[in-house]
C-alpha cells in the first residue's frame, strides 16, 4: 500500500509541532539548576510519563514486537522484575539522593567516596550511555528509511538535528514536556494500530487468540531450571531488578528526572507509578507481536530481520492516515528517548567533569566545590552564561557523537532490543556495585572500590566476549563481583594502612 500524502502530512506536522512545543521552555533557563533539573518543580505524573518516555525508544516499540513475534510473551517476565528493581530503588537509594542538593547520581558517589570514583563513575555511564543510544538512533533509520523511503544516514540526520534544536534550547523541562506528549502520541497510536490489525485478520480477535495460543504465542511464564536460556522466569526477573535497579538507580538518565521531582515522595510516586505504566506498556507491544504473526504466518526471514516487521506493517498494510500516525508515534518515542540521553549527557559532562576539574585546578579547598561554583554563578552574570553556553555546547557536541556512533551501527546490528540491553549490562554491574558499597556498608573506601569496579567490569566483559552465559545474568554476577571483591579490597586496605602507621 506505501504511504500517501495525508500520511506525510500527520508525519510533517507531528515533527515541526513537537520542535515548536519544546522551543516554547527555551527562556526559562537562566540557571544550570533550571537547564538540567528544571528547577525541581516537576510534578510526579510528568515526570512518570517521562520515565516511561526515556526507556522506551524506538528499540522498544519495532523490537519488542519481534520478540513476540519471533518467539512468545516470556519477555514480560523480565518488566515484572522492572517493577522489583524500582522498589529496591526507593528504599536502598533514593534517600539517599535526596539528603543534599544533587545534580547528577555520581555526586553521591563523591560525597560517599571521594571525587576520583566520581570521574570513574560518570565516565563509565558516559561511556556506556552513548554507545547504547548509538544503538537506539540507528533503531529510528530502520524506520524511517521502510516508510519515507530516505536513506538512513539521512533519516538519523532528521530525527538527531530536530530533536537537538528543542534539547539545546529548553533543557530538561522542554524534555520532560515533551516527553509526556510524545509518551501519549505512541501508546495511542499503538492501541489504534492493534485495533486495526485485528480487523485486518479474517476472523478477528478470535481468530487471532486461536491461533496463536495453538503456536504457543501467549506463552509468559517459563520455569526451566536452566541458566543457559535468557527468559525463563528466574533469569529474567533477576535480570529486570538488577537492570532496573543499575539503570534507574545509577544512570544519570533516569535519576536527572528522578531528582527534578518536588521531593522525596513524589520521586518515589512517579518512580512506582512509571513501572506500572511499563507493565502495560510492554504487554501492548508483545500483543501487537502475536497479532503480526498470526496476520502473516510467515517466516522473520521474510522481512529481513524481526526488527523490521512492525514497521514493514504498518508502511505497507495499515490504511493512510493510521499509518501516518503509527509513524510519528515511533518517531515519538525516538525522540523522547534522544532527548533525555542528550540533557543526561551534558548534565553529567559539565557537573562530573568540567566543573570537577576546574575545582580542582583553582586548589581553593572552602570554594572549589561544584555546589559553591554554582552558588558563585548565580551571583556572577558572567559566570552564568558561560556555564549554559557550555551546557548548550556539550548537547550539540553529545548529538554529534551519538549520530557517529549511530552510523557505525548500520548493517551490523539485529534484534536492537537486546544488543542495547547486553550493551548496558557490561558495565551496569560495575556502577550499581560501588553505589551498593556506599550505601550499604561503612568499611569500603575509595580505593577498594576502584578495584572492586574494575574486577566487577572485567567480569562482565569476560561473560560477553568469552562464555555463553546469557545477558540476563550478567548484572547480577557483575554487581555481585564488584561488591564483594570491593569490600574485601577495602578491609585489607584499612588494614594494611593502620599496620603500617603502627
Amino acid at each position: 500500500m506505501g504511504l500517501n500524502h495525508l500520511d506525510f502530512a500527520i508525519i510533517a506536522v507531528y515533527l515541526i509541532g513537537i520542535t515548536l512545543f519544546g522551543l516554547r521552555f527555551r527562556k526559562r533557563q537562566p540557571s544550570l539548576r533550571d537547564y538540567f533539573l528544571a528547577g525541581r518543580d516537576i510534578p510526579w505524573w510528568a515526570i512518570a510519563l517521562s520515565i516511561v518516555a526515556a526507556e522506551t525508544s524506538t528499540l522498544t516499540i519495532i523490537s519488542v514486537p519481534g520478540l513476540a513475534y519471533d518467539v512468545n510473551m516470556t519477555f514480560l517476565q523480565v518488566v515484572m522484575g522492572y517493577i522489583v528493581g524500582r522498589v529496591i530503588i526507593s528504599f536502598v537509594l533514593l534517600p539517599h539522593y535526596f539528603k543534599g542538593d544533587l545534580y547528577t547520581a555520581y555526586e553521591l558517589i563523591e560525597k560517599r567516596f571521594g571525587p576520583q570514583l566520581r570521574t570513574i563513575t560518570s565516565g563509565l555511564f558516559l561511556l556506556t550511555r552513548a554507545v547504547a543510544e548509538g544503538v537506539r538512533v540507528y533503531a529510528v533509520s530502520i524506520v524511517v528509511s521502510i516508510a519515507l523511503g530516505t536513506g538512513e544516514v539521512t533519516s538519523i540526520a532528521i530525527i538527531t538535528i530536530l530533536t537537538l534544536i528543542y534539547t539545546f534550547e529548553g533543557g530538561l523541562a522542554a524534555v520532560i514536556w515533551t516527553d509526556v506528549v510524545q509518551t501519549a502520541i505512541y501508546v495511542s497510536g499503538t492501541l489504534v494500530g492493534l485495533v486495526t490489525i485485528v480487523h485486518l485478520v479474517p476472523g478477528g480477535w478470535s481468530h487471532i487468540h486461536e491461533v496463536a495460543t495453538a503456536a504457543n504465542k501467549f506463552r509468559i511464564f517459563d520455569f526451566t531450571p536452566s541458566i543457559w536460556k535468557p527468559y525463563t522466569f528466574w533469569a529474567a526477573l533477576v535480570f529486570g531488578a538488577s537492570f532496573v535497579t543499575a539503570s534507574h538507580g545509577t544512570d544519570q538518565l533516569i535519576v536527572q528526572r528522578l531528582l527534578a521531582a518536588r521531593n522525596y515522595r513524589q520521586s518515589v510516586t512517579a518512580l512506582l507509578s512509571s513501572g506500572l505504566a511499563i507493565f502495560f506498556q510492554f504487554a501492548l507491544f508483545l500483543v501487537v507481536g502475536v497479532m503480526l504473526h498470526v496476520y502473516y504466518l510467515l517466516p522473520a526471514a521474510h522481512f529481513g530481520t524481526p526488527d523490521r516487521i512492525y514497521p514493514t506493517f504498518i508502511a505497507t498494510r495499515m490504511p493512510h492516515g493510521v499509518a501516518g500516525l503509527l509513524i510519528a508515534a515511533i518517531l515519538a518515542a525516538a525522540m523522547s528517548n534522544l532527548s533525555a540521553a542528550l540533557n543526561s549527557l551534558s548534565s553529567s559532562t559539565v557537573m562530573d567533569i568540567y566543573l570537577r576539574l576546574r575545582s580542582f585546578k583553582t586548589k581553593d579547598s572552602n570554594r572549589g566545590s561544584r555546589r559553591a561554583l554554582a552558588e558563585d554563578a548565580e551571583n556572577n552574570n558572567s559566570t552564568q552564561r558561560m556555564q549554559m553556553q557550555l551546557s548548550r555546547l556539550c548537547t550539540v557536541g553529545w548529538a554529534i557523537v551519538l549520530f557517529g556512533l549511530a552510523i557505525l551501527c548500520l548493517h551490523r546490528v539485529s534484534r536492537v532490543v537486546e544488543v542495547g540491553l547486553q550493551i548496558a549490562s557490561v558495565t551496569y554491574g560495575a556502577l550499581l556495585g560501588a553505589f551498593l558499597l556506599g550505601v550499604l556498608t561503612y568499611r569500603a573506601n575509595q580505593p577498594g572500590t576502584a578495584i572492586g569496579m574494575l574486577c566487577g567490569f572485567g567480569m562482565e566483559v569476560y561473560l560477553w566476549k568469552f562464555t555463553a552465559v546469557p545477558f540476563t545474568w550478567w548484572v547480577l554476577i557483575g554487581t555481585a563481583a564488584t561488591f564483594v571483591i570491593g569490600y574485601v579490597s577495602s578491609v585489607a586496605i584499612t588494614r594494611a594502612l593502620a599496620i603500617k602507621s603502627s
